[in-house]
């Protein structure tokens, strides 16, 4: 009974180091070390030079757990000498607070500005995405990364419509800035193609991107991973039950075809709701009774007695 009423946030910070996995074990283990955490799932790699790292745990357990691993970041990631594919504004980048059990999402919009306080504190601007964003443009984290490290480095102490939300107007030295809010869940759910010609994933990554006119609730962008000789089409999906995942893959395969590439394999970061996965299956198993896959159609429901 006490699981069923214990509160329970997700956390999935990203942070710009994807090539030293001893940095990256020592900003974990501020995670590890935390109690009433548990870790998900932890993913980095050179390509984007990106550390993804799901866990969950108690609401004040989790804040606190961030805090710690952001201020271990600070401490070990140089922005200024960091390349990678992907956007980012900091040694932090992204550090979302997602409702998982028996917690309203205005407690994580609190928790949010908590964490952007102390960030605060250790000389990081801080903006705020998503639903704790104080305005509309900056619910949409691709307008606050506009221009990304470089850009905004320079912006940020001269254009006041890119002051932050919290902290000084000025990049820290070496931690530059960071996006947090409250957001609902979000599968991070890549493609890769068969080819190594990293084009063709960029114009498969527009098809389908909501920006460009793909589709609601999709972002995508297209990177070229050398150390799997081949390409992916990385993908956000910010509404899997508006949006299904096999609505993506399908139209990635259609998109790709056109330009005689196929998809050769997927990869799933941090993970996903169950729904998601049944709403998938029963797409693609077409079984006509019962009409839609649910949790009650799986064996292992019947365990727990």
């Amino acid at each position: 009974m006490e699981n069923k009423i214990k509160k329970i946030v997700e956390s999935v910070p990203n942070y710009s180091e994807g090539t030293d996995g001893k940095k990256v074990e020592q900003i974990v283990s501020e995670i590890k070390n935390t109690p009433k955490t548990k870790i998900v799932d932890i993913q980095y790699d050179s390509d984007y030079n990106r550390a993804v790292i799901t866990f969950v745990g108690t609401p004040e357990a989790v804040l606190m757990a961030n805090i710690a691993a952001a201020k271990k970041a600070i401490e070990l990631i140089d922005m200024n000498k960091h390349k990678g594919q992907h956007p980012r504004i900091g040694a932090i980048d992204v550090v979302p607070f997602v409702p998982a059990q028996n917690v309203s999402i205005e407690e994580c919009i609190e928790l949010s500005k908590r964490f952007a306080e102390e960030m605060a504190k250790e000389g990081v601007p801080v903006y705020l995405y998503e639903e704790s964003a104080k305005f509309l443009e900056r619910k949409n984290i691709d307008k606050i990364r506009k221009g990304e490290y470089e850009g905004l480095k320079e912006s940020i102490e001269t254009d006041s419509d890119r002051k932050p939300d919290f902290g000084p107007s000025k990049f820290h030295p070496t931690a530059g800035a960071i996006v947090t809010g409250a957001r609902y869940p979000l599968i991070s759910f890549n493609i890769n193609l068969g080819t190594k010609n990293v084009k063709v994933a960029k114009k498969v990554a527009k098809a389908i991107h909501l920006q460009s006119g793909g589709l609601v609730n999709v972002k995508a962008m297209g990177t070229d991973l050398k150390e799997r000789d081949c390409v992916q089409v990385g993908i956000s999906n910010i509404n899997f039950k508006k949006t299904p995942l096999y609505r993506q893959m399908e139209l990635v395969r259609i998109e790709a075809a056109r330009y005689g590439v196929s998809i050769v394999g997927t990869e799933l970061i941090g993970v996903l709701p169950l729904e998601a996965v049944l709403n998938s299956l029963d797409y693609y198993l077409q079984l006509e009774n019962p009409k839609k896959l649910e949790p009650k159609h799986l064996l292992e429901d019947y365990f727990d007695f």
